[in-house]
């Protein structure tokens, strides 16, 4: 029956704690659902909303005809690269004939011969005039599309500009919209780890306490875990200001709970063994022969190898307090740990009932 006990309370305890993981996991899945549909409660702050859509437009209207103007030109300056090249190839050509026309004849000094080398001459700075003149063309052609890269260029500036600018206003636009969303989140997590908290302080001993340490698991999981991903830059402040809060508020609460439980078991160990006897239940004696510890102060009742004594494994009294531990049974004299209820031997009572309510 004893084992059987062990078992149920093993059991117990699982299931105490499988109760508490259910409740805690539905809970984060259904906080989670909620931290992201907020996300939607309001419209994020976007680019085009601060852009001054009429000087874009104009903007990007004079680029448009200014890239016109520029293909254009381009075209104008690849016709004119192709004259070019062929007037100098002309003029190439003709100057070639002439020197060798010079080289292939003998000058007497005729006029008449003369003036057939002033035609040649005259003729070939014709074609180096010609070729002059495209090359002229072409140079304006250039610096004529330099120009326009240069006013679009400029256009491009001011767009570049009006972007930087609108972009500058939706961060600062954002921050507020951020800092909007972390406070309405803020104002949902933070109630709910403080009822944690409460629920910690005031329902430790419930019968219903699993479904609360579920609710708990939850509530310190969604502050210090589940924020996290939602948290802005400066989120993390106020996360690890409200941990230190709390580590400093818990912790004096339990360092205040520890020492009134010590004052107050030292004030029960001023009583007598008597009174205090009458005080330990059945569940508390249990553990106690379990551990081999006195049930009024805790200290170990088991005879160690270098103690004097009775040569007993087990002291019948605690050395420390002086709590009775084990007795005779008044029937049939089977030795019994004094708090437990019925004697091993014969099932006979061995306590009075009242010191084991």
């Amino acid at each position: 029956m004893k084992i059987f006990s062990k078992k149920i309370e093993r059991l117990s305890k699982l299931l105490n704690i499988v109760i508490a993981l259910v409740l805690c996991f539905f809970l984060i899945s259904l906080s989670g659902r909620v931290m992201r549909d907020m996300e939607d409660w309001g419209d994020k702050p976007r680019t085009s909303q601060f852009l001054n859509d009429t000087l874009i437009a104009n903007s990007r209207a004079a680029m448009v005809a200014l890239d016109e103007e520029r293909a254009l030109a381009l075209d104008n300056k690849q016709r004119t690269e192709k004259a070019m090249d062929l007037a100098e190839a002309n003029y190439n050509n003709a100057k070639s004939s002439y020197e060798n026309w010079l080289k292939a004849r003998t000058v007497i000094g005729s006029p008449t011969e003369d003036q057939a080398v002033l035609s040649r001459a005259e003729q070939l700075d014709e074609y180096h005039k010609t070729a002059q003149a495209w090359a002229k063309k072409l140079s304006g052609i250039t610096t004529e599309i330099e120009t326009l890269q240069k006013r679009r260029n400029a256009f491009q500036d001011k767009i570049n500009k009006e972007t930087k600018r609108a972009k500058d206003e939706q961060t600062e636009a954002y921050r507020a919209y951020d800092l909007k969303v972390f406070l309405g989140r803020l104002l949902i997590i933070l109630p709910i780890l403080l009822l944690g908290i409460y629920f910690i302080i005031k329902f430790r001993n419930h019968k219903y306490w699993p479904l609360f340490l579920g609710y708990v698991l939850f509530s310190f999981y969604s502050f210090f875990v589940g924020l996290i991903p939602y948290l802005p830059h400066y989120g993390g402040y106020v996360r690890y200001t409200v941990g230190i809060v709390l580590s400093v508020l818990l912790g004096g609460y339990g360092i205040n709970k520890i020492r009134a439980f010590v004052a107050k078991r030292k004030e029960e160990l001023k009583a007598s063994t008597e009174e205090r006897a009458k005080k330990v239940v059945s569940e508390i004696a249990e553990k106690a022969l379990n551990e081999h510890a006195c049930p009024s102060c805790g200290k170990d009742f088991l005879v160690k190898q270098w103690d004097k004594g009775t040569g007993k494994a087990v002291a019948d009294f605690c050395r420390y307090c002086g709590m009775e531990l084990f007795k005779k049974c008044k029937r049939c004299e089977t030795e019994n740990f004094a708090h437990l209820p019925y004697c091993s031997g014969c099932g006979d009572r061995i306590t009075d009932e009242e010191e084991t309510q």
